[in-house]
């Protein structure tokens, strides 16, 4: 079958499409290694990526398996959005037990997608199946804040030296091209390098009325890389000059001690709110509600929270980081600057109404670009194309016959 759309046709082939080529050619099965799966407690932007994802292409026939760590609480086996769930193996042990069972299981998958996230599951070492391998974001120097200092520098030897070279020829997704570009400049071949946006969930939308205080909110897990810490001492710097601010901080994780040491450190108490993690709906009503979205944090593949409130008309102040370059257009759709400069930016922006309804204006613009159909889409063609690639090959006539 073709994809070749008639002269001026702009029409690209649907998920339900190229989901048809892939069985028609005996790739039906597909498997997904990831550390965590959407379920887990420490879930976050990448789980909710790889869900959009699986659930499209389950429902367009596709047979998904997603193999992923052993969660508190949760059962090994699981279903959930039309695929399957195996969760087997602690966060560090589920990467050689993962792979030795694919291994193991190599007949009962027709193609393989690899989410690398910190550490590689090395499958250009072990499958020679069709696959692709999605990066959100280059760790860097989120090591140190993930891990003791001798085993931060194992982390960024094994990303930045170790495991590039078997990448190389592998087809690799990124979801911006900043990070696109750090993967060049780790030695990733340009032509094996592609962006696919992500998408925003159709649950966010403008609506409400704003809160009668300048409020600014910040989503995302409570956790030394994403600095909430810092962001209380600069929400700090811009209280001195709006007095009404109102700062809300949206999530759960092992930085909320620290996080209530420093707001009782401020006497922020009266303003500053940990309001843990919320429902869909009510976080809805909070990205409606607020007049900006934040986020201090020091590395992301995509600052989803941040495209999520601009899907709500809500603009972003947030740290000038890779991630954030590519879910914000910097004074378009927000700002993006220095950590040291966050609290007077916030502070700027609030106190200028019309400057905040035009990035919000703007924002709103974008997100509705931004589709997880689209993005499902996008991550498929690539792994489709290695498919007919492969099936073309096994049909070619070797040299001799």
């Amino acid at each position: 079958m073709s994809n070749e759309a008639a002269p001026g046709a702009t029409t690209e082939p649907s998920i339900e499409q190229l989901a048809a080529e892939m069985i028609a050619v005996g790739c039906r099965r597909v498997h997904v290694l990831a550390w965590r799966d959407l379920d887990d407690h420490d879930a976050g932007g990448s789980e909710v990526h790889a869900d959009h994802f699986m659930r499209r292409w389950a429902a367009a026939g596709l047979e998904i398996t997603h193999r992923t760590s052993f969660a508190q609480g949760l059962p090994t086996h699981a279903d959930r959005n039309g695929y399957h769930v195996v969760r087997k193996g602690s966060r560090y042990s589920v990467f050689p037990r993962g792979v030795a069972r694919e291994l193991w299981s190599r007949h009962e998958y027709d193609a393989l997608v690899e989410i690398w996230n910190g550490v590689p599951w090395l499958s250009p070492v072990w499958c020679h199946k069709p696959r692709i391998t999605f990066l959100h974001h280059v760790h860097g120097p989120m090591w140190n804040q993930l891990l003791p200092r001798p085993l931060a520098f194992m982390g960024r030897a094994v990303e930045a030296r170790l495991a590039p070279p078997f990448y190389r020829r592998t087809l690799t997704l990124t979801p911006s091209d900043a990070t696109r570009d750090e993967l060049l400049h780790l030695g990733f071949k340009p032509s094996r390098v592609v962006a696919v946006n992500n998408g925003v969930d159709d649950v966010f939308h403008p609506g409400g009325e704003r809160a009668s205080l300048p409020t600014v909110v910040s989503v995302g897990r409570l956790a030394p890389v994403k600095r909430q810490d810092h962001l209380i001492d600069e929400a700090v710097v811009a209280k001195r000059r709006v007095p009404g601010l109102q700062l809300v901080i949206v999530g759960e994780g092992p930085l909320k001690p620290v996080l209530e040491q420093r707001i009782d450190e401020h006497g922020a108490h009266d303003w500053i709110t940990l309001a843990g993690k919320l429902s869909h709906e009510d976080l809805l009503q909070l990205y409606q509600r607020s007049w900006l979205v934040t986020s201090a944090s020091l590395a992301e593949g995509w600052g989803l929270t941040l495209t999520e409130a601009a899907a709500c008309g809500t603009p972003s102040v947030a740290t000038d980081i890779n991630g954030h370059r590519s879910s914000v257009v910097d004074g378009v759709t927000g700002v993006l600057v220095p950590l040291e400069r966050l609290g007077d930016t916030i502070a700027d922006v609030l106190l200028d109404d019309p400057r905040r309804l035009a990035l919000a204006d703007a924002a709103l613009t974008r997100a509705r670009t931004l589709t997880w159909e689209a993005s499902a889409r996008g991550v498929l063609a690539a792994l489709h194309g290695q498919v007919m690639a492969r099936a073309a090959g096994r049909r070619r006539p070797t040299a001799d016959a």
